[in-house]
């Protein structure tokens, strides 16, 4: 309960602007060329951290195709996203040890 003094048009609960669309998604892409551009001219201590960044998105595209698949998203709907086949898509994504093969969506 609200003390009698608040006004509650002005209280009201808002909803808070979505952040993760393409804005902030070139926004990631700026940061991670500067810090490129950082190392390019000799930051050779920060090379490693660059390279397990690298490491780390692939595991977080996995887990983004993971969830996609989940979705209902086929192999040609991740592959045409980024400009590869289904084949490509699936080569590099599929799990480990995994069968699309009794889905009928495999490459």
């Amino acid at each position: 309960m609200r003390p009698p003094d608040v006004n509650r048009r002005m209280t009201r609960r808002r909803r808070r602007p979505v952040t993760e669309n393409d804005e902030y998604a070139a926004f990631l892409r700026r940061v991670l060329r500067a810090y490129a551009r950082r190392i390019a001219v000799g930051d050779i201590d920060s090379f490693a951290q660059m390279a397990a960044i690298a490491a780390e998105m692939d595991d977080i595209l996995r887990q983004a195709v993971t969830g996609l698949r989940a979705a209902g998203f086929s192999w040609a709907d991740i592959g045409g996203r980024t400009g590869t086949t289904r084949q490509a898509a699936w080569k590099r994504w599929a799990s480990p040890g995994h069968n699309d093969h009794e889905q009928g969506d495999a490459p």
